[in-house]
């Protein structure tokens, strides 16, 4: 799907790696595409998993084949569970850091059950300069290399968020989830400190659970957002600010998008049996999600309404 996307300007390499690591396809020009399939048509899987070793090898390619100015990427599949070479979850990591200095970016793409390791695909990932994508069928396959093929270009690197609650409007707070993220305080203006990528027509969202002060300022601002990011090719980050008014706006009146991620929020609590769950029910995010569809471009929103079905019978 991905090659039939490509063009005389694109170069692909491909690099397997099993007991040793091989090279079964030199770098190639993407409107050879009969040639590339080929390749791609004789792979097949085997043996062990010396994953560090097709890393190397792919990033030595890719530093070979640097296009100054172009989007260079390795698209790491794996299960994650190498079993030759460097195997933990630290030595991938450090390994990883090292090479990112290159200029080259990172794709992981997990695939698998049994063995999988995404706690370390996802590291290796948000470590390298890169995003984690996980395929268990056709439909994500479609959507990671078709319909958001935009996510291989990145746009801003070392995306860094951090957000300031008035005390005036906000008595408590609680982010929910990025767990793994978090970045301590003082790294925020550390432009050594590695952190998030964005890439094309990307959206990032996080959310906040807030207890509002019962005698809070009206139309106070609520909170500030200090964003700071870098170029793809450049190493000093730019500042910016914002400033958020408490527009005391209804659930049911707020955005299609802000109704849907929280739906999406809501059900993993419910999925995780967590104690913040609060009044969320699997038919109330179900109602929630259902209302949520007129932009829904590739019918993903209703897939989910699927798997609230399929998990409210379990």
């Amino acid at each position: 799907m991905m090659v039939d996307q490509f063009t005389k300007n694109d170069r692909i390499a491909i690099v397997t790696y099993a007991g040793k690591d091989k090279v079964v396809l030199n770098a190639t020009r993407g409107d050879e595409k009969r040639k590339i399939k080929k390749a791609i048509d004789k792979l097949k899987s085997g043996g062990g998993t010396a994953g560090a070793k097709g890393i190397i090898t792919a990033y030595d390619i890719a530093e070979k084949n640097f296009i100054e100015g172009g989007n260079n990427r390795i698209i790491l599949a794996t299960d994650g569970d190498f079993n030759i070479g460097l195997s933990s979850q630290e030595d991938l990591v450090n390994l990883i850091e090292d090479k990112r200095e290159s200029g080259v970016f990172l794709t992981v793409v997990g695939a698998g059950a049994y063995n999988y390791n995404e706690a370390a695909m996802e590291q290796v990932a948000n470590h390298g300069n890169g995003t984690y994508e996980y395929i268990d069928s056709e439909t994500q396959g479609r959507k990671i290399f078709v319909d958001e093929y935009g996510k291989f270009f990145a746009k801003a690197k070392d995306v860094k968020v951090q957000v300031e609650f008035n005390q005036d409007v906000v008595n408590e707070y609680r982010l929910i989830g990025y767990e793994n993220r978090k970045l301590a305080t003082e790294d925020f203006e550390d432009d050594t400190k590695d952190a998030g990528e964005i890439s094309a027509g990307q959206n990032v969202t996080a959310l906040y659970e807030i207890i509002p002060v019962s005698t809070g300022q009206k139309n106070a601002n609520a909170f500030t957002i200090d964003f700071r990011y870098k170029q793809p090719d450049n190493d000093v980050s730019i500042p910016l600010q914002l400033e958020i008014p408490d527009a005391s706006t209804p659930f049911d009146q707020a955005s299609e998008h802000q109704r849907f991620v929280s739906s999406v929020a809501a059900f993993g609590m419910l999925l995780r049996e967590s104690k913040y769950s609060g009044t969320a029910t699997y038919d109330s995010v179900l109602e929630w999600a259902s209302k949520c569809t007129d932009y829904d471009p590739y019918d993903y929103r209703k897939d989910l309404q699927e798997v609230i079905l399929a998990a409210k019978s379990l």
